[in-house]
């Protein structure tokens, strides 16, 4: 075989770059004076649970609304499935949204409902119904579609406008705070539906929140937007573990920040010990001593408030093995010592990005 003839084969037998499901290039979208997305770059590849994590204001929803097409960005492209669909209205584009309110319609039954987007697409009604049925099947509501949307919990709701939203098979799946109206245990319930649902229908789930907990249940990666643009995009747990902003750190989760050696370094507070009198530290550990200034007793754990004699103030929290409140609460006052390991401690320098251990 010639040179020309073997490059030729193996590139037949090299795969091709699977094309991500979202892609953003440059991406700005302005209210008057307000940037309410800044120059966002951003891939999602098929099959992701995606979360855009931040506070009211970063950004997220109207990134969220870029890639539906219910807003048009004033500059940058939006590409799904390689396909440049800046300027394409929302029906065009291969995507659904779900939304906090649900948006069912009362007078229909929950079969109808699912059904909708299918009849106004012209699918022949035994088809409309076998997909329905299907789709209610995949959210765990078998059985429900001739139930109307008053006889409904929340959650069940939720659910029947997921069904309605993955009945069309749309490539990317948009939902924005979907679980915001519901109560705190069906919130964490319907946060593990979610991760399973959207892993057995394999559809990219693209997941707009505010609430740091959520995103890092449910998502393989988030990007944590401040001030329209991205501060951070990495996996969920990496995104923890290691914050790769000031900002970062304090807004996932709890964390701590100390001025240390005209540095600035953070430690998450399940990270720190809390020592006992004749207690030795761990070798290699970092270990200063202070007073505890308040005590927070939580139930399943404790929130000690520590000022530290260096400086500062950490905040430690500790699993209530063996501790009862009565117990926790007489730690106020109390001189203690308190070691961490340094891989558990990252600099931040002063323009907010993280420099390393």
């Amino acid at each position: 075989m010639s040179t020309q003839t073997h490059e030729a084969a193996s590139d037949e037998a090299r795969p091709t770059p699977r094309e991500a499901d979202v892609r953003l290039e440059g991406v700005r979208k302005a209210y008057g004076e307000v940037v309410a997305v800044d120059g966002v770059d951003l891939e999602i590849e098929r099959g992701e649970f995606f979360s855009l994590l931040g506070p009211s204001g970063s950004g997220k929803t109207t990134l969220l609304r870029l890639i539906a097409g219910f807003e048009l960005p004033d500059r940058g492209r939006v590409f799904l499935g390689g396909a440049d669909v800046t300027g394409e209205p929302p029906y065009a584009r291969p995507v659904n949204t779900v939304f906090q309110d649900y948006a069912l319609f009362p007078h229909m039954t929950v079969g109808e409902n699912v059904e909708y987007g299918l009849r106004v697409t012209g699918v022949a009604r035994a088809e409309r119904r076998r997909r329905a049925d299907e789709a209610l099947e995949m959210v765990r509501l078998p059985g429900f579609g001739k139930r109307k949307p008053v006889q409904l919990s929340g959650g069940q709701r939720q659910r029947v406008a997921l069904a309605r939203a993955i009945v069309n098979r749309p490539d990317v799946l948009l939902l924005d705070e979907p679980l915001g109206a519901l109560d705190l245990k069906l919130r964490e319930e319907m946060q593990i539906e979610l991760k399973s649902i959207q892993q057995e229908v394999g559809i990219t789930f693209v997941y707009v929140t505010h609430d740091q907990e959520e995103a890092l249940t449910m998502s393989d990666r988030l990007a944590v937007l401040n001030e329209g643009r991205i501060e951070q995009l990495d996996e969920a747990a990496e995104v923890y573990e290691h914050p790769a902003s000031e900002f970062v750190a304090g807004f996932v989760g709890v964390s701590n920040v100390l001025e240390r050696d005209g540095r600035r370094v953070t430690v998450r507070p399940e990270k720190i010990r809390l020592l006992g009198e004749a207690e030795s530290p761990p070798d290699g550990a970092h270990v200063e001593s202070g007073r505890i200034e308040d005590v927070v007793y939580a139930g399943m754990a404790t929130r000690y408030h520590v000022e530290l004699d260096q400086g500062g103030r950490l905040l430690v929290v500790r699993q209530n093995l063996e501790t009862t409140s009565a117990d926790a609460l007489e730690a106020r006052g109390e001189r203690v010592r308190l070691a961490w390991s340094p891989e558990h401690v990252y600099v931040i320098d002063h323009q907010g990005q993280r420099e390393g251990r």
